[in-house]
């Protein structure tokens, strides 16, 4: 479900969330690495404490991906809030993902 994904970090985090492998995904984050949530500034560790904890989020489809393979957009399934679309947009610096944006997409 990856192959649009043109950028590897970003590939790798979404590889990583799809299958549940929390210790893959923060080994792609660069230290102090910064997060919102829907425009709000948020805590990545929190994000990330529901998304691999009772959450359990997962993309279910791509639906596009733009900016250079840094930004993807598609549906979004999670056990606490169901099923949406969503986009994760990703900014990446030397193979580390220093700031993670999401929220609900329309689209």
């Amino acid at each position: 479900m990856t192959a649009p994904i043109t950028d590897p970090t970003v590939k790798a985090a979404i590889d990583a969330l799809n299958a549940h492998d929390r210790k893959a995904w923060d080994a792609l984050f660069a230290p102090g690495a910064t997060f919102s949530d829907d425009g709000h500034e948020g805590s990545l560790s929190n994000f990330s404490n529901n998304a691999f904890g009772k959450g359990k989020e997962r993309f279910t489809s791509i639906d596009k991906v733009e900016n250079n393979g840094l930004d993807v957009y598609g549906r979004l399934h999670s056990d606490s809030w169901g099923d949406f679309k969503a986009y994760f947009k990703f900014r990446v610096k030397d193979g580390r993902i220093t700031r993670l944006e999401v929220g609900q997409a329309n689209y």
